[in-house]
């Protein structure tokens, strides 16, 4: 096999998940001509529209994104296609959340690797301690010093629920 062609069979579906020095711009930009080159529809697709909303973020800061500016725009596209994917069950359009969930999927390649759920449950627990948080009223001071230390490796919404629930 070629090195072009063992390249487009590492695309297929979605990219591999890697960290690099590469900056995400431009490792975005070469998996769309490579998946131009393959014929993969659904990563040069999925690929071109998360371009797209970079870009629309940068036009509205007036400046280059940083990398976590982009890692803030992959997070964004990944929840707008988890609320189609509700939105096309509860009409039963089964295809299109199929097609959403192969995207999240290419999207997530990009991502820095999501905390397990036991990792979860002790950073919020720490985190708990560390805020000195007694009720769910305090749930903003807990959230507050979770996001800042797990920022993109740690799911909001699962966070907020196990830290509702611990502080019960």
């Amino acid at each position: 096999m070629r090195r072009g062609q063992r390249k487009a069979a590492n695309l297929a579906g979605k990219p591999p998940r890697r960290e690099s020095k590469v900056p995400l711009v431009t490792r975005i930009q070469a998996d769309i001509i490579q998946a131009m080159k393959s014929g993969d529809s659904l990563v040069r697709d999925t690929l071109r529209l998360v371009t797209a909303e970079m870009q629309n973020r940068r036009i509205e800061l007036g400046k280059d994104l940083d990398e976590a500016d982009q890692l803030a725009v992959l997070a964004r596209c990944v929840k707008q296609r988890r609320d189609s994917i509700m939105q096309y069950e509860k009409a039963e359009r089964l295809d299109l959340a199929e097609q959403e969930r192969r995207e999240i999927g290419v999207i997530e390649g990009y991502l820095p690797e999501q905390m397990s759920a036991e990792d979860t449950r002790s950073a919020v627990a720490e985190a708990i301690a560390e805020s000195g948080a007694t009720s769910p009223k305090d749930m903003g001071a807990v959230m507050k010093a979770l996001m800042k230390k797990y920022k993109g490796k740690i799911e909001g919404k699962v966070a907020q629920g196990l830290a509702a629930e611990l502080l019960k």
